[in-house]
């Protein structure tokens, strides 16, 4: 089954259009899911958060690759063609929301006008699909994520996680977003913070 043909549309996703990312101390910043929390979903994952407000909250997990889905029958299907320059784009599963959709997590070297969410000082979120046709041809953002899906969660749900020492909040890099190596983010974050994943429990809490 393709869920290819849902990934973009020519006018940006109104799931984006419809993001706020005021007022919000978890905007920008990484989720690190905790030892113990209970959602094999999320195991060891790393979520970077694009909005967070009363209303929800939505994130891409950025340290899992998708599993069974190969850039190039991404771009056959979409019918885009791979240019010269192509550097290869890396394809995430960005959580279990909406398998379907598509979203580039990517360096602010790129903004395809009200097509493009800013989130904050050094990163920015594009889902249509100009973005993947440039990428495809060698342009598009330097530094970039293209992940399927999505990690949502409802008005108050994020925070009940935290409370219950689900997940540990820190700033976030390009250096741990974007860094090639997968496994090695979840204990890159980690040691953001000074923590040693070997004397993790499910006990710890939150910073």
């Amino acid at each position: 089954m393709s869920v290819l043909p849902h990934l973009y549309n020519r006018r940006g996703s109104a799931l984006i259009r419809g993001m706020s990312t005021d007022s919000s101390e978890l905007t920008g910043k990484l989720l690190i899911a905790m030892p113990g929390m209970g959602d094999p979903r999320f195991d060891k994952s790393v979520v970077y958060m694009c909005a967070h407000s009363p209303d929800g909250s939505m994130g891409l997990i950025v340290n899992k690759p998708a599993s069974g889905v190969k850039m190039d029958d991404l771009l056959k299907q979409l019918k885009i063609e791979k240019g010269p320059g192509n550097r290869g784009i890396r394809v995430h599963y960005g959580g279990p929301v909406e398998h379907g959709r598509g979203f580039v997590l990517h360096s602010l070297d790129y903004d395809s006008n009200d097509s493009t969410m800013t989130v904050d000082g050094q990163f920015g979120m594009t889902a249509t699909l100009d973005i993947l046709q440039e990428m495809a041809q060698g342009g598009g953002p330097d530094q970039r994520i293209l992940a399927l899906g999505y990690s949502g969660w409802g008005p108050g749900q994020l925070e009940a996680e935290i409370q219950r020492n689900g997940w540990l909040t820190c700033d976030a890099t390009p250096e741990i977003v974007f860094a090639r190596d997968n496994a090695a983010k979840w204990t890159a974050a980690l040691a953001s913070m000074g923590i040693d994943p070997l004397l993790l429990s499910s006990e710890a809490g939150h910073a």
